[in-house]
């Protein structure tokens, strides 16, 4: 199941509502490759819902991080940016991200010695400490094409 039934389901599957703020972010983070900041999310949904305040934005996304509805990062801007979580927008996927400009680069075309390392790596990880690791981030900081 997808869009929003599917949305709905989980939320009652957790007991919480599916309010207006919940499915507005849920459906521009779905509309979108970009990694949106909280204040570009509010930005977007203050357009559509003018009474919605940031601190609401905030709680919002913190609880759909929470239900792992919602992803999080720091891609070292000194923002947290959100995207989808694995499965319900898209498959697992590394970053590539450029220090000059900020730009996010989305991959998911590993390569077979990623994939055999990151392997071992989380094998390893689990056996050493007795801990069952469910998924992983994956960053490479560098310089873009563009910016070269």
């Amino acid at each position: 199941m997808s869009g929003p039934h599917w949305w709905r389901h989980r939320f009652r599957g957790c007991g919480y509502r599916l309010t207006f703020p919940r499915q507005a972010i849920l459906e521009l983070l779905s509309k979108t490759s970009k990694h949106l900041s909280a204040k570009e999310i509010y930005s977007a949904v203050h357009k559509i819902y003018p009474a919605i305040g940031l601190t609401t934005i905030y709680r919002t996304l913190d609880l759909l991080v929470q239900m792992g509805l919602l992803k999080k990062f720091d891609f070292g801007d000194g923002q947290s940016r959100y995207e989808l979580a694995s499965g319900i927008k898209k498959n697992h996927h590394h970053h590539l991200v450029c220090v000059k400009c900020g730009k996010i680069i989305d991959y998911d075309d590993f390569v077979k010695e990623e994939i055999e390392l990151v392997k071992k790596v989380e094998e390893a990880l689990s056996k050493k400490y007795n801990f069952e690791i469910k998924d992983h981030k994956i960053q490479f900081y560098g310089i873009c094409s563009k910016c070269k």
